[in-house]
C-alpha cells in the first residue's frame, strides 16, 4: 500500500496548484467612470467654493451699504447651494465605496472560507497517514526509494499545511481592515448628512435674512442705513431672547445663557461666544434628529415620541446604552421615559441633552463635573450640559481662544477628527460664534460696561 494513494495525492497536487495564486490577490476595484466623474466634479466644486469665499469676505470689507450686503447675501446663498450639491456628490461616491468594500469583504469571506477546505482536505490527509507507523509504511512499498518519496511527499504537505494557516490568518487580518474601512464610510456618511442640514438650515435663515432686508428698506439705501443703525442699539433686546436650546423644558434667555457660558470660562477658559456657537450649533442638529425614546436596550432599537414610530438604531447597545442605563438611574431617571436624539439616515442616535453628549463621552467627564459642581451631573440640566462642553472643548485646545485653535476644537467636538471634508461644521460655528461675541459687546455697551 503506498504511503499517499493516488486521489490523496491529486488532492495535494491540486490544493499546491491552487494554493500561491489564490493568495494576495486583493488589488483594489479600479474606480469607475462614474466615480471619477464625480471626484472631479467635487474638485471643481470645490474650487467654486472657495472662489465664492473669497468674494464674500471681500465684499464684507467694503462700504456697508444695501447693495454690498445683497450682493453678500446672494454669494451665501449660491455657495450654499453648492455646498449642499458637494454635499450629495461626496454621499454618492461614500456609498460607491461602501458598496465596492462590501464585496471585498465578501470575496475576502469566501477565500477564507476556501482556504479552510483546502486546509481540511490536507489536514485530513496528514491525520490519515500519522496513524500509520513507518514499519507498517516501510513493509506495503514496493521499494525503499518509494518509502523515501513518500515520507518527502508528506513534509512538503505539512510545509504547505503551515503556509495555509499563516494565509488564512493574513486574510483574516485584511477582512478585519476592510471592516473598519466600512464603518469609517459609513460614518462619513452620517456626518455628512448632519453638515447638510446645518447647510441647509443656514440656506433658509440667510434667505429669510435677504427677504427681511428687502421688505424693510424697500430697496432704498437712506433706509438701510436707519436700519444698520438702529441695529447697534439693541442689548435689551439680546439679553432677553430666548436662547433655544435642545432637550430642556424650558429655554433660558440669551442673557441667562451667557451667564452660565462666562461660569463655565471661569473653570476651563473657553470663551463664551464660541461655546454658545457650539451649543447653538449642536441645537440646530437635535431638533433636526427629532427625539426618541429607548425601548430595547439589548438591541438599541427605539421609538420617536412625536409618533410612536420605531426607529431601529437609537442607541449603539454595547457602547451607550450600559453608561445610558447607569447615568439615568444616578439621576432617578427612568431611561425608557427619557428623550435622547433620534438616529440620522446612517448611524445611531442616543445623543443626551443641550450639548449633545453620546453617554459613553459624558461618562468620561462625570467625575470632573462631579468634581466642580458637588453632586452627579445631569446632562440634561443646562447648567452641566454647558460645563461638561466646555471641558471637552477646554481639552482640545479651545482655551488658548485663538481662531485656529477654537476652529480645530470645533471639528474635534463634531466628529472626532480635523478632516476637511466637515469644514462647515467649524467655518459655522466660527461665524456663529463671531455674531454672538458682536452681540455680548452690544450688551456690555447697554450696560454701561
Amino acid at each position: 500500500m503506498n504511503l499517499l494513494s493516488s486521489r490523496t495525492k491529486l488532492s495535494i497536487v491540486l490544493c499546491l496548484a491552487v494554493l500561491l495564486p489564490f493568495f494576495f490577490a486583493f488589488a483594489q476595484t479600479a474606480p469607475t467612470d462614474e466615480r471619477k466623474q464625480l471626484e472631479e466634479e467635487l474638485a471643481k466644486l470645490e474650487q467654486t467654493i472657495s472662489q465664492y469665499e473669497k468674494d464674500i469676505t471681500k465684499t464684507q470689507q467694503e462700504k456697508k451699504t444695501l447693495q454690498n450686503q445683497i450682493s453678500v447675501i446672494k454669494n451665501k446663498i449660491q455657495k450654499l447651494d453648492l455646498q449642499i450639491k458637494q454635499g450629495n456628490l461626496m454621499i454618492q461616491d461614500l456609498n460607491y465605496q461602501i458598496k465596492d468594500t462590501e464585496g471585498s469583504i465578501e470575496k475576502t469571506s469566501q477565500k477564507i472560507e476556501d482556504s479552510k477546505e483546502m486546509l481540511s482536505v490536507i489536514i485530513r490527509n496528514i491525520y490519515e497517514q500519522d496513524r500509520k507507523s513507518s514499519v507498517e509504511v516501510l513493509l506495503a512499498e514496493a521499494s525503499l526509494s518509494g518509502f523515501f518519496n513518500n515520507l518527502m511527499a508528506l513534509e512538503t504537505l505539512h510545509t504547505r499545511n503551515q503556509d495555509l494557516l499563516n494565509e488564512i490568518k493574513s486574510l483574516k487580518d485584511t477582512l478585519e481592515v476592510q471592516r473598519e474601512s466600512l464603518d469609517g464610510n459609513k460614518n462619513d456618511l452620517v456626518q455628512i448628512a448632519r453638515i447638510q442640514t446645518l447647510q441647509k438650515q443656514e440656506q433658509e435663515g440667510v434667505k429669510k435674512q435677504q427677504e427681511v432686508i428687502l421688505e424693510k428698506t424697500k430697496g432704498k439705501e437712506s433706509e438701510y442705513q436707519k436700519m444698520l443703525a438702529a441695529s447697534k442699539k439693541r442689548a435689551a433686546e439680546i439679553k432677553s431672547r430666548i436662547f433655544e436650546l435642545i432637550g430642556v423644558p424650558k429655554a433660558p434667555t440669551f442673557g441667562e445663557a451667557l451667564e452660565i457660558a462666562k461660569y463655565a470660562e471661569s473653570l476651563t477658559g473657553v470663551r463664551p461666544a464660541f461655546l454658545l456657537a457650539i451649543l447653538t450649533q449642536e441645537s440646530n442638529l437635535g431638533k433636526n434628529v427629532g427625539q426618541c425614546y429607548l425601548v430595547n436596550a439589548e438591541t438599541g432599537a427605539g421609538v420617536r415620541a412625536s409618533n410612536n414610530a420605531k426607529m431601529a438604531r437609537t442607541m449603539h447597545p454595547t457602547r451607550d446604552v450600559p453608561p445610558f442605563l447607569k447615568i439615568t438611574q444616578g439621576l432617578g431617571r427612568d431611561p425608557y421615559k427619557t428623550l435622547v436624539s433620534c438616529p440620522m439616515s446612517f448611524g445611531w442616535g442616543g445623543a443626551m441633552g443641550p450639548a449633545q453628549f453620546i453617554p459613553s463621552t459624558w461618562n468620561l467627564y462625570d467625575d470632573k463635573i462631579t468634581g466642580v459642581i458637588g453632586k452627579k451631573p445631569d446632562p440634561w440640566n443646562i447648567r452641566d450640559a454647558f460645563i461638561a462642553a466646555a471641558f471637552l472643548l477646554k481639552d482640545t485646545g479651545a482655551a488658548a481662544q485663538t481662531a485656529n485653535s477654537e476652529w480645530r476644537a470645533a471639528m474635534m467636538y463634531f466628529s472626532g477628527t480635523v478632516n476637511t471634508k466637515y469644514r462647515f461644521y467649524g467655518d459655522s460655528v466660527m461665524a456663529m460664534a463671531n455674531q454672538y461675541e458682536s452681540d455680548i459687546e452690544d450688551i456690555n455697551k447697554g450696560n454701561g460696561n
